[in-house]
């Protein structure tokens, strides 16, 4: 056997090590301070803004800003020329690369909607409008709207608009369907021409509209998926259907029941000895949508202060996922975002099919979230469809206080001091 000096081969190492390094080495780090992100949708661009903060020498955060919602991101990694993101809640990430200080370019994920969905992004540093334009001649948009999107089609459903003006032309507000509520929006008022986006890391909503006469007419996006008109028309008295009529208890049922796995794989039941002379709210739910993450921060507050009165909180959740590990891992990352302090079952798949299978007491279930509001005598006496969350302002504050007080009023009955719940 022959021995060589192992210099030469270092070098050759070395070199290479050094080749390496200089490819995927940035220009510089990017800046941080305010950012603008557009995602481009098929053919119009979605717009938004973020923070992006160095917090030491090698951990970085950023904040999403939606109108009046703020979206803290801490898993944030920049490692050489690669920008990694993943949203907080949903199963969504930006991987992108820093091409200089100023300007990162990739793919935002979203792998709540299949492995290939994908959208290309470019941010720019820098302030500014969410969509640039002129700030004088603006029309009043202002108010409530009567909405109608995709008219005189099978897909037609109708809206409340809400939207309010600021200064500069910048303009915030939400759409409230009979399902929840289009979130925190945010945009301009150019002209007689309205645009405003939303970005939460499980939807890329964009709208634009002309104001014709009395009447706005516009196209509305949802990520690359899904386009349609709408058209709006001020109307400060329209009103949706009773939330309240939507889902009711199937003819024969005058109690729910159910026995479904929690996220630990133990089988909980709704007539388990701890629901017992209890007010049960059950909260039809899954980690994947937005309203669903708004109505858990309010039911997470009120199981906090009406606990030890004898309220109790269960969550049935219906996934994306068909895989339980995945699903099940989705909702424990849910749970510990938002410190969620009661139980959730899993229901499996978010189908038509599942959720009436495992909950056939009820009719067609027609959002999520729904909540189940049951007494002490293990009687249901609400089923609200949809919520309508912060982003609606007046409309927030109106159930959350009529909530308190319902449920106020239910704590107070009594209850049997031995009940068999059945359906």
């Amino acid at each position: 056997m022959s021995v060589h000096s192992p210099f030469p081969v270092l070098l050759a190492v070395v070199a290479l090590l050094s080749a390496c390094s200089k490819r995927v080495a940035p220009t510089s780090e990017p800046r941080s301070g305010a950012w603008h992100m557009e995602l481009a949708l098929n053919g119009p661009v979605l717009p938004f803004q973020f923070d992006l903060t160095k917090r030491d020498s090698a951990h970085w955060s950023a904040i999403i800003h939606n109108g009046s919602e703020e979206i803290v991101v801490n898993d944030l990694v920049l490692r050489h020329d690669s920008f990694w993101l993943r949203m907080p809640l949903f199963d969504s990430e930006f991987i992108g690369t820093v091409i200089n200080d100023s300007v990162i370019k990739g793919e935002w994920a979203n792998y709540l909607k299949g492995p290939d969905y994908q959208i290309p992004f470019v941010a720019h540093a820098g302030g500014g409008p969410r969509f640039a334009g002129p700030s004088d001649g603006a029309a009043t948009i202002a108010g409530t709207w009567e909405v109608h999107f995709s008219q005189n089609t099978p897909d037609a459903y109708d809206a409340i608009g809400l939207f309010e003006q600021h200064e500069g032309g910048q303009a915030t507000g939400t759409f409230i369907t009979e399902t929840g509520d289009y979130r925190f929006l945010e945009g301009s008022v150019h002209g007689d021409s309205l645009k405003l986006s939303c970005f939460d890391g499980s939807h890329a909503f964009l709208f634009a509209a002309s104001l014709r006469g009395d009447s706005l007419v516009g196209r509305y996006w949802s990520g690359t998926h899904w386009e349609e008109p709408w058209v709006a028309y001020r109307n400060p008295q329209f009103e949706l259907r009773d939330p309240y009529a939507l889902t009711t208890l199937k003819e024969g049922y005058d109690m729910v029941d159910f026995r479904l796995p929690d996220l630990n794989g133990a089988l909980i039941s709704s007539s388990d000895e701890r629901f017992k002379g209890k007010v049960l709210l059950v909260q039809v739910m899954g980690s994947w949508c937005p309203n669903c993450v708004d109505e858990t921060v309010l039911l997470n507050e009120l199981y906090t202060e009406y606990r030890a009165q004898g309220m109790e909180v269960l969550a049935v959740a219906f996934e994306k996922y068909e895989e339980p590990g995945k699903a099940v891992t989705a909702l424990k990352r849910f749970q510990k975002a938002l410190n969620v302090g009661y139980p959730i079952v899993h229901g499996g798949q978010a189908t038509k099919e599942n959720a009436a299978e495992k909950l056939p007491f009820l009719t067609r279930l027609m959002s999520y979230p729904t909540c189940i509001i049951v007494d002490r005598n293990g009687m249901v006496r609400r089923i609200r469809a949809g919520f309508y969350g912060p982003s609606t302002g007046e409309h927030y504050q109106n159930y959350r206080r009529n909530l308190r007080i319902f449920l106020e009023e239910l704590l107070a009955e009594p209850g049997p001091a031995n009940q068999t719940r059945h359906s």
